[in-house]
């Protein structure tokens, strides 16, 4: 790889609201996301809003995974921001898809200090 990092922003519509607003589930998709990928999980914290939402955020060790829900309009916004070329983010996004059964998923990949 020719830059620093490689960070996707994961759009994922019409999923399933139930697990959107789910806190424990979240965290564990996105535990399970950073695997997926081949990351090492250094930690995570995450929070739920009232009335719904759940925001939260993995570090690993090459940088970290951060999640946004709006359950009322099944919703998640995903950023997945990976370093080094030991790891394959594409393999988070695709498992996040899946898992929040997701009818309309895609992404953007942003190069991170790209040499010149």
């Amino acid at each position: 790889m020719n830059a620093l990092g490689k960070h996707i922003l994961a759009e994922y519509k019409s999923c399933d609201v139930t697990i959107l607003n789910d806190i424990q589930k979240i965290e564990n998709l996105l535990l399970k996301a950073a695997q997926k990928a081949g990351a090492f999980v250094m930690g995570s914290s995450f929070h739920r809003f009232e009335p719904h939402g759940v925001s939260g955020v993995v570090i690993i060790g090459e940088s970290h995974l951060a999640i946004h829900t709006w359950p009322e309009l099944g919703y998640a916004a995903v950023d997945i921001f990976t370093c080094g070329d030991d790891v394959t983010p594409e393999a988070s996004f695709e498992f996040l898809e899946r898992s929040l059964k997701s009818e309309d998923a895609s992404f953007k990949t942003i190069m991170r200090g790209e040499e010149r």
